[in-house]
């Protein structure tokens, strides 16, 4: 394992909370949020080995935007494992409808992608003493992910206090925090909107090609189209 960290802004007593960030629309609105909140946002992303490379600098540009006090992105590689769409040499699914889009998990879905994150950001939280996670989980409109079910979240968050010192001790209650939860992509994208984030910044695609531009027709694309159309607001995605 290696990491990258890079310190952006400094601030005293201030609240401190880890934000997974994965350079696309759901996970920069959480930022927003968090940072609207009043936390000093740490944020971690990954190179997990995913074939979709252009999002981690997207996620450099969404954090210094958003003004991160620091960045730290991970690398560990779950091509190992494979089974994913997304991390594997796998045909990813395009042009499904919506409805059949939460109809069975998706081979978009990588296999404890969340539990695996969300493990290292409870690691550094408490290294920090930060008492908040913040996840952009949704289940609206999502693609069949199990790790994005407020179940999930609930049942993490009971782990994540029996498993730390902090938790033990009492000296802190770890919450994990996902605010998207229950809201459109609609309401996520006027919820960023109006906390002044820059969606050109960011890319959601499964399939972009080598120039970064989404392809317009995997599950995640056609939720954000559709997001940006039902919102009202013009969406200034690259689309090949």
């Amino acid at each position: 394992m290696s990491t990258k960290t890079t310190p952006l802004n400094n601030s005293q007593d201030t609240p401190k909370a880890i934000v997974l960030l994965s350079g696309g629309l759901d996970s920069t609105t959480t930022l927003a949020i968090a940072r609207d909140d009043g936390y000093d946002c740490y944020v971690m992303s990954f190179r997990y080995g995913q074939r979709n490379k252009a999002e981690l600098q997207c996620a450099e540009n969404v954090a210094k935007s958003l003004g991160a006090k620091q960045h730290t992105i991970i690398d560990i590689d779950l091509r190992i494992f494979g089974a994913s769409a997304l991390t594997a040499d796998i045909e990813v699914p395009k042009g499904r409808l919506e409805t059949e889009m939460g109809g069975s998990i998706p081979i978009t879905y990588v296999p404890a992608r969340n539990t695996i994150f969300l493990s290292y950001a409870l690691a550094w939280a408490e290294v920090l003493a930060a008492d908040t996670i913040f996840i952009g989980a949704n289940v609206i409109d999502y693609s069949g992910y199990p790790d994005c079910r407020p179940e999930y979240i609930s049942a993490y968050q009971t782990m994540a206090n029996l498993a730390t010192q902090a938790g033990v001790e009492g000296k802190t209650k770890l919450t994990i925090h996902a605010p998207l939860l229950d809201k459109t992509k609609a309401e996520i994208i006027q919820i960023g909107t109006a906390l002044g984030v820059d969606y050109s910044l960011t890319l959601s695609c499964y399939d972009p090609d080598m120039d970064s531009r989404a392809c317009g027709e995997c599950d995640s694309c056609v939720l954000r189209k559709k997001g940006f159309e039902d919102a009202g607001i013009s969406d200034p995605t690259r689309y090949r």
